[in-house]
């Protein structure tokens, strides 16, 4: 193994040690803030919305727009500050690798804990920066 190896192989290590960083932090944000929130049985897409978006992720409503809202689907695209997107650009990663192995399985635990009814998915396809927001479906079964 020649240095430029070693040195690419050390980048990658102390990249996935940063990643893993982030989600443990953001899976430690979670736990403390459902300590700290005795919360009932959720019974609605707008609770979803409300205890999720606003209330954890602190997302402020005119960067969060609501695409569908029924009974058991919520659609949205927000826009807020995220500093996944922003240590992905600064780095030079793809958002899609880096918010997958960040936030996605923070953010399911999350809503799991809420209900076990709930489903979070993110289209990748419709992420940012790639496109002007980020668009997540959440379920309820």
């Amino acid at each position: 193994m020649n240095i430029d190896q070693i040195i690419k192989n050390r980048w990658f290590f102390k990249l996935l040690y940063l990643f893993r960083f982030y989600e443990i932090s953001f899976y430690f944000m979670a736990f403390r803030w459902h300590k700290k929130h005795k919360t009932s049985v959720i019974i609605s897409t707008r609770d979803v919305y409300e205890l999720f978006y606003l209330d954890f992720l602190k997302v402020p409503k005119e960067d969060c727009k609501i695409i569908e809202m029924s009974e058991k689907r919520l659609i949205t695209r927000c826009k807020n500050y995220c500093p996944v997107l922003e240590i992905s650009q600064d780095l030079g990663i793809d958002t899609r690798k880096s918010c997958k192995q960040i936030s996605e399985g923070p953010c399911k635990f999350f809503l799991r804990k809420l209900s076990k009814e709930i489903v979070f998915e993110r289209n990748y396809d419709g992420i940012r920066p790639y496109t002007k927001d980020c668009e997540e479906i959440i379920t309820l079964s």
